[in-house]
């Protein structure tokens, strides 16, 4: 049986997976850190990063909140 395809991920939704790398960069945490903070595996966080996954908006406000960024400024910074 073949594994369930995954929906292309937008610009935008690439624009999102970068700034909440470049986040985490900034906030000076790996991405194991991060995981941990979020109570994750650390694969979860590689995943977004690497566009393999597209946080959902709870996924992204928390992401943020690990990181001590305003989830609503990081958002402006995608959209422009």
């Amino acid at each position: 049986m073949k594994a369930p395809r995954r929906p292309r991920l937008t610009r935008r939704d690439r624009s999102v997976c970068a700034a909440l790398a470049q986040a985490r960069v900034s906030a000076g945490l790996t991405q194991g850190e991060l995981a941990r903070r979020l109570g994750r595996p650390c694969s979860y966080v590689i995943g977004i990063e690497a566009g393999e996954h597209r946080p959902d908006i709870v996924e992204f406000i928390e992401l943020a909140r690990c990181l001590h960024v305003d989830p609503a400024s990081l958002l402006e910074r995608v959209l422009g």
